[in-house]
Parts: structure tokens; C-alpha cells; sequence
């Protein structure tokens, strides 16, 4: 699973040094446009998570393959979680919010910076961080933050074609396949959570008719993810967190 995760997320990250193309949107490097004496930094923004096993696994991977990515840039992370900054401290380790980690990199001299989530959807976590990078704006001379994996049509095809390229779905015969695969989202009540029912239908109009969508908090519901799996007389199902 984490390297399912860590290769879906750098197919956006690779890209986030350019404005989003499309619509009324021009692509621009930032970081050409730099002048002698700006410095440049990466801010990688997580949830967070109090486990050291599934934080090694995930967040440290993909941490380590930004800082790979990009050797050129300083590297800061922070998590959105205030619960998880306060457990993780109450156990002697720091974490800092987005605005905490911003203000640290202006105070070191940094003038330019790139913020990254590793959120899947573009709902109330990006809207939260895009408020700390605006009162941080006033402080830098440019912030560019790049979208979450599941952003634009072409996110979502992606993300299809890797997931059933990662489970080895044969070529023919999809519909026959015996196994199922839920995608678990986390979901979310803002009008974000159809970009869940979406991945569910591209998952399908491409073949894979064994791959259903479900979140725990939004649409597709447990119930309505369970309809499909009873519709198909599915006899075997394997859990893949989505989130």
C-alpha cells in the first residue's frame, strides 16, 4: 500500500512548481523567476497520524521522495491535526501546524515557498490550509500551493488506470473477476464528496466493475457501496484505505 500511495501522490507532486493548466490558469515556474538572495522552500502538509509504524510507512515515504525530488529546495512538513500535534508532544515529539512551520521558514530567510498536501480531496483540509497561507502571504514574496491527488478529470483517470494496473486486473474478463476491491474514502460533507461517486463511476465506464467507492463520512455511503457488492454477488472483498 505505501508504495500504491507514494506513486499516486508525486504523479500531482511532480507538477507543482507550475500553475494548474487549464480554464483561466498559465503555466509559470516559480521558481525560475527567483532573484540572487531568494531562498526557496517545500512544505509538505500532512494530517498526521500517532502511530510511528503507519507514520514510517506513509508520511516518512513520501516525505523522503519529495526531499528527492526536489534536493534543491529546504524541506519542512507539518501536520493539520491540532489532536495529533498535542498526543505526539505529550510523547516528547514536535509537529507543526501550517502556519507554525510557514512563519519558522520566513524567520530563516525564506522568501519563496511550495506548499504540498497529501490530501486525496479538495475539501475542508485544503480550505483550512489555503486560510493559513493566506495570512502568511504578507510574509514571503510568493506561495504557490500545489492541488490534492483528486483535483482535476484527468487526476481521476490517472488514479484509475494506477489502481487497476496495481491489482493486476486482466485486460478481459474484468466483469468476471472474483475479487472486489472497496476503496475506503474518509468523505466529507462539503459538495467535495462527489468527487468519490466519480472515481466509482470512471472506476466502472473503464472496466472495472469489481472496484466500488465508499467513505466513511460522506457519499457513497457503507450501505450504498454495500447495494453494489450484493448486486454483484461479490463472495470476496479486499478493504483499500483511500484516504
Amino acid at each position: 500500500m505505501k508504495n500504491l500511495f507514494v506513486f499516486l501522490f508525486l504523479c500531482n507532486f511532480l507538477l507543482l512548481c507550475h500553475a494548474h493548466g487549464g480554464g483561466n490558469y498559465e503555466h509559470s515556474d516559480m521558481l525560475a523567476s527567483m532573484k540572487p538572495g531568494d531562498k526557496a522552500a517545500l512544505l509538505m502538509v500532512h494530517f498526521g497520524t500517532t502511530h510511528d509504524d503507519t507514520r514510517a510507512l506513509t508520511i516518512d515515504a513520501i516525505n523522503a521522495k519529495a526531499q528527492a525530488a526536489f534536493p534543491e529546495l529546504k524541506f519542512q512538513e507539518a501536520y493539520t491535526s491540532r489532536i495529533i500535534i498535542r498526543r505526539l508532544k505529550e510523547r516528547g515529539t514536535t509537529k507543526l501546524t501550517p502556519l507554525d512551520a510557514m512563519l519558522k521558514l520566513r524567520s530563516e530567510g525564506y522568501t519563496h515557498l511550495i506548499v504540498q498536501s497529501t490530501n486525496i480531496i479538495d475539501g475542508v483540509e485544503m480550505e483550512s490550509l489555503r486560510r493559513d497561507v493566506e495570512s502568511a502571504l504578507p510574509f514571503f514574496k510568493e506561495i504557490r500551493v500545489g492541488t490534492p491527488l483528486l483535483y482535476s478529470i484527468e487526476d481521476a483517470e490517472k488514479v484509475a488506470d494506477i489502481l487497476g494496473n496495481r491489482y493486476n486486473v486482466p485486460a478481459q474478463g474484468k466483469k468476471a473477476a472474483k475479487e472486489n476491491f472497496v476503496l475506503v474514502g474518509h468523505g466529507t460533507y462539503t459538495p467535495a464528496t462527489a468527487i468519490y461517486s466519480q472515481m466509482d463511476y470512471m472506476l466502472k465506464a473503464g472496466g472495472l466493475t469489481n472496484f466500488h467507492v465508499g467513505t466513511i463520512e460522506g457519499y457513497p455511503t457503507f450501505d450504498t457501496m454495500l447495494a453494489q457488492l450484493k448486486a454483484g454477488k461479490a463472495k470476496r472483498v479486499t478493504l483499500i484505505p483511500f484516504m
